[in-house]
């Protein structure tokens, strides 16, 4: 009854679900390894986040390359400010206004963004407090470059001068005529009046859309594995279904579009 098991067409078959099977469920094991991974980077990014808070503030060069570990530590740096630039487009207790950021020369030669803060409504130089004067050291959370279009950064063009719409290296320098820093940091506390801004979590550490992408993605590929197990058994039953009628007589003689050998056979 089952010797057609044996036959090329299937298997075709059989080698094909030999090889589905572990693919769809390496596939969906591996879319779970990655949603466990967003979860234990976003339970230790909050780890982090409240161990910056009581630890003492470090000095910028010991923390950079800002990654997953190192942002949201509280840094410090000294030099003096220069040239000022507002962020638009940004809200604050669901507030739209913008971002008051300061490029802070160090002894590095090189300039450290700042966001002295944020006000509310639409981006004034006029109404920008200046930045102080002289020496300064600065506090605050170390953040990496934004990138625009992503983690609601707008990603936005023909601003006017005095303006830049992504707090990132690759941006700054198309506005200064020196290096600056990729990274920056937010004041833990804000400047004249103006309120702080609060640190983010590091990119790819929150449970996000792309996190439970994952976690839709691992449901799917394990039903496709149940789904080839049970296309398999039900041509199986056909086929053997099949079979049982041609030895009973019950299937007709003439098959329209059928194969004219095949039914001789059958019917043999």
């Amino acid at each position: 009854m089952y010797r057609f098991l044996l036959t090329p067409r299937w298997w075709g078959i059989n080698v094909f679900v030999l090889l589905a099977i572990p693919f769809c469920v390496f596939m969906g094991s591996w879319q779970l390894s990655r949603f466990e991974a967003r979860v234990q980077d976003h339970r230790t990014a909050g780890e982090l986040a409240e161990k910056a808070e009581t630890e003492a503030p470090r000095p910028l060069a010991e923390l950079l390359p800002v990654d997953k570990a190192t942002s949201g530590r509280q840094a410090t740096a000294s030099g003096r400010y220069g040239k000022q630039l507002l962020v638009p487009g940004r809200e604050l207790d669901d507030r739209q206004g913008y971002y008051v950021l300061t490029l802070l020369h160090t002894d590095d030669d090189k300039a450290l963004p700042v966001v002295r803060g944020w006000l509310p409504g639409d981006a004034d130089r006029a109404e920008a407090p200046a930045a102080p004067t002289g020496e300064v050291t600065v506090t605050g959370a170390l953040q990496a470059s934004e990138v625009p279009g992503e983690n609601g950064v707008p990603a936005r063009g023909g601003l006017p001068s005095g303006q830049t719409a992504a707090i990132s290296a690759a941006t700054l320098v198309n506005l200064v005529p020196y290096d600056v820093y990729d990274a920056w940091i937010t004041l833990d506390k804000a400047d004249s009046g103006m309120k702080p801004v609060p640190a983010t979590a590091a990119s790819d550490t929150g449970l996000d859309l792309k996190a439970f992408q994952n976690l839709g993605y691992t449901g799917e590929w394990f039903v496709f594995a149940g789904f080839v197990v049970f296309m398999w058994f039900r041509l199986l039953r056909r086929e053997v279904e099949t079979l049982r009628d041609a030895e009973l007589g019950l299937l007709p003689d003439e098959q329209p579009g059928g194969d004219p050998a095949a039914q001789e056979k059958a019917n043999a």
